[in-house]
């Protein structure tokens, strides 16, 4: 890092002075011609950025991959312009200046109350205006849906080690370097190893080291508050060819079979393991059994499964990905692809979200694991209510008895609502539905007696008084009453509609 440190730095300051950031591109575009740039077209943005400034000087040659003048990328880039062609950043003629590699300003939020503006390098984004979209193996991605969805989920508690598992460009290190004392970000595409290092000088950020290596070869020994993960997870039979940033060479699902399984022996107790990933579907076997064979026992769990694609759609997803729909042997490829889906008796691929949670030596009970579909519309970033599950294991932890649990005084979240639905004029509403406005936004129908319970939690009463002041509204026995509603109570806690006081 400290050899990047002086061209990282006289970069970063000429990317500062040009206001060449997140927002100050997307005021130069506009909102046309930002969102166009968006889905890879170029055409609006182009005709935004005639003004000759620094800002749309940068904008041109990084974002829209235009040419630009020598002299307005000299006046953009003072005294840089010959250093960046040498690293193979820029290219020039005697009149003109092209980009070789991609910089793309990032506002990312690092947490609830907080942004920070990075800066990106990584390969030229593929295919804008259409052109086919064809990547190397070696390919080094920059910002995608991917890398955005997993700094989402990450959490951002403070933490003394992390460890950003397949770094690519290097971008989960740059949010991990914002709340961990430590980063570890490993790969084993050299070329990803360069543009990751380069970012974090670029970003000062000189808590991130680059280590080369395969999956956690590089930190054997070593243990992590927090592992962040986005591996190459795409699922296809092996057919020699391999782009790095999204085949792992394995078969099947395996890249994240062996994450799962590998990953709590380098967890420090307490520390988190958070995989973005793929998974396989298989006509005999349910998803969520065959992921919680994976688990060994040390960790408490909470995978999602986010979304299901069928087999033709997976491979149309992929195919479009590496540039091949218009490729001649196209259609040999796909019927390649679905007959190996076949083979291996695959109904469908998953995706989504595993979360593991390393519970410390000797710990009580049994792990807590929660595999869930929840195909629906969450707060983003979701990373805080991964937390409050976490949260909410722990409180459940200490009211394992009804006794303790009868004794604890909750309070019901402030994001919770409660609606009802009956016919105009009726005494009393058929329905009753608490709902969540933050995290995953649960709705639970609830009766009478849950959403009086509910309504109660305020954090001066006992579990066990409200329920004996219900039962006697309702005329009914008391101690029956709380052994009725014990496990809503702690399903309630579960799903993060009631916290301890």
């Amino acid at each position: 890092m400290t050899d990047r440190a002086p061209l990282a730095d006289a970069l970063r300051a000429a990317l500062a002075d040009a206001s060449y950031t997140y927002d100050g591109v997307a005021e130069l575009l506009g909102p046309i011609a930002h969102n166009a740039l968006s889905r890879n077209e170029t055409a609006p943005g182009l005709r935004r950025t005639t003004g000759g400034s620094p800002l749309a000087t940068l904008t041109r040659l990084f974002l829209l991959q235009a040419t630009v003048p020598v002299v307005d990328a000299e006046k953009a880039l003072p005294g840089l312009v010959d250093r960046l062609c040498v690293e193979g950043i820029l290219e020039r003629s005697l009149s003109e200046v092209a980009a070789r590699i991609d910089v793309r300003p990032y506002g990312a939020q690092l947490d609830e109350d907080s942004d920070r503006d990075f800066w990106v390098v990584s390969d030229l984004t593929p295919g804008l205006d259409g052109t086919p979209n064809k990547v190397g193996a070696n390919h080094v991605l920059g910002i995608s849906s991917a890398s955005t969805s997993l700094a989402q989920l990450t959490l951002r508690h403070e933490v003394g080690t992390a460890l950003d598992l397949g770094t690519g460009c290097g971008v989960q290190a740059l949010h991990l370097a914002g709340h961990a004392e430590r980063v570890v970000a490993t790969d084993v595409n050299k070329r990803a190893l360069w543009i990751a290092g380069f970012n974090a000088a670029l970003n000062q950020t000189p808590n991130v080291e680059v280590l080369d290596g395969s999956f956690f070869e590089p930190v054997a020994g070593e243990t992590f508050d927090l592992i962040a993960t986005n591996p190459p997870f795409v699922i296809s039979p092996a057919t020699g060819e391999r782009l790095v940033y999204r085949d792992s060479g394995l078969p099947g699902d395996r890249v994240v079979e062996d994450i799962v399984r590998k990953a709590p022996e380098l967890l420090n107790d307490g520390g988190w393991c958070q995989v973005l990933a793929n998974w396989i579907i298989r006509e005999d076997t349910p998803w969520d059994e065959r992921l919680a064979s994976w688990l060994d026992g040390s960790c408490d769990a909470f995978i999602v499964q986010r979304e299901v694609l069928d087999p033709a759609s997976y491979v149309e997803l992929w195919l479009k990905d590496a540039g091949l729909q218009s490729a001649t042997d196209y259609l040999h490829r796909y019927d390649t692809w679905l007959a190996w889906f076949e083979e291996q008796g695959i109904e469908a691929i998953g995706f989504g979200w595993i979360n593991l949670r390393k519970r410390p030596a000797g710990a009580a009970g049994e792990p807590t694991l929660r595999l869930e579909e929840w195909p629906y519309d969450v707060e983003q970033p979701i990373a805080p209510a991964i937390a409050a599950w976490g949260e909410a294991v722990d409180t459940l932890a200490t009211l394992r008895d009804d006794d303790a649990l009868m004794g604890a005084t909750l309070q019901v979240r402030e994001d919770v609502q409660q609606e009802t639905v009956g016919a105009p004029g009726a005494e009393d509403p058929h329905t009753v539905v608490l709902r969540q406005q933050r995290g995953f936004r649960r709705a639970r129908k609830a009766d009478t007696v849950e959403a009086a319970l509910v309504g109660a939690c305020d954090g001066e009463l006992t579990v066990g008084q409200i329920l004996d002041a219900l039962a006697q509204l309702l005329e009914a026995d008391p101690a029956e009453t709380r052994a009725a509603y014990a496990e809503k109570v702690r399903e309630l806690v579960a799903e993060s509609f009631l916290e301890l006081a």
